[in-house]
């Protein structure tokens, strides 16, 4: 257990260490109101915090910097909440003040209010499309011999597929083709959908639709999802401006790992849990990011999650504040989701 006294200071540290990126000393953290004690008192105190390894000192420099340990118990026990501001709430509300049509829009436009207003890199995790159910289909003719189908889930993915008409195709067998697919298919999970229409509706399109090997031909393919998660960025380079990341080689491996959007799907996936995680450099699975911190949060459709936000960061990190608009955006990130789909 740390004194009292080495709570405040720890904190302390953690604070002038996030604001400025220099190591800080004691003669710094003794002209500090909150803090009434000596610079001596204070030397000797971040020596024993260092000791207990909550603190490190850099090898050219008589200060001393934050270590994952004390970051983390820095996070875990000694953050206050933080109150939005006027103006951070008037960018959150960007999200639901905009008139957004696609599902896409919705996760590019928070993966953006994100990246602007930590001035971090942002990720969003879009549902994945094989887990979804199918709300409707339709289709939309584009001319004598295409058309476009359109298959929207429960939780609004959507997903476009331009298919070739044969001209003996009226479009009356189009739609009852489609009004026959919503009513025996509507709540079918989206990886259902082909094998349903190709064996249990075949009869039914043969006898009310006149050409019905040719529509068979068109919406069976058609009925294949997507087979992933779709990921949305921003601020990428926003970690070029980080001291932290002056390294190139430290640089290029983030963003070499960041392309590689196999291994964040399989990493954000862990991240999918209850509530809002913080893992810090080692604490992260990606080798990449072991300089990096990341808080990430889950939003959810009517209470089921299905993806993850976040952003990624130095250690020094302004947690306190990166902690609240990760966890306030995904609250209304799930509220409008919900309110599209009730």
């Amino acid at each position: 257990m740390l004194t009292e006294r080495q709570l405040l200071i720890l904190h302390a540290i953690v604070d002038d260490y996030v604001r400025s990126a220099e190591p800080v000393g004691s003669r710094s953290i003794s002209k500090r109101s909150d803090i009434p004690f000596s610079p001596a008192t204070i030397r000797n105190e971040m020596a024993d915090l260092e000791e207990l390894g909550f603190l490190e000192k850099p090898h050219s420099s008589a200060g001393r910097v934050p270590s994952q340990k004390g970051y983390r118990y820095y996070v875990d026990h000694l953050l206050s909440p933080h109150r939005l501001t006027v103006t951070e709430r008037a960018r959150l509300s960007r999200l639901t003040d905009a008139s957004l049509r696609a599902m896409e829009e919705v996760f590019q436009e928070s993966a953006r209010i994100l990246s602007e207003m930590t001035s971090y890199v942002s990720i969003v995790l879009g549902p994945e499309s094989l887990n979804e159910k199918l709300k409707k289909i339709q289709i939309i003719p584009m001319d004598h011999q295409k058309a476009v189908v359109i298959i929207v889930s429960e939780t609004g993915h959507v997903e476009n597929h331009l298919v070739h008409i044969d001209k003996e195709v009226t479009p009356a067998d189009l739609e009852r083709t489609v009004n026959l697919l919503n009513e025996r298919l509507t709540g079918i999970p989206l990886v259902q959908l082909q094998q349903k229409i190709q064996i249990e509706l075949s009869s039914l399109f043969r006898e009310h639709i006149t050409n019905y090997e040719h529509v068979l031909s068109i919406f069976g393919p058609s009925m294949l999802p997507g087979t992933s998660e779709k990921l949305f960025f921003a601020g990428r380079s926003n970690l070029m401006g980080q001291p932290e990341f002056q390294d190139v080689g430290k640089m290029r491996l983030v963003y070499k790992t960041l392309e590689e959007e196999s291994i964040l799907h399989q990493w954000l996936r862990t991240q999918q849990t209850d509530g809002l995680q913080v893992s810090i450099g080692q604490e992260n699975q990606l080798e990449a990011f072991e300089a990096c911190s990341i808080v990430t949060a889950s939003y959810a459709i009517n209470g089921q999650h299905v993806g993850t936000l976040g952003v990624i960061g130095p250690t020094r990190m302004e947690y306190r504040r990166m902690i609240k608009v990760v966890d306030s955006l995904s609250k209304d990130l799930s509220k409008l989701l919900s309110g599209l789909h009730e």
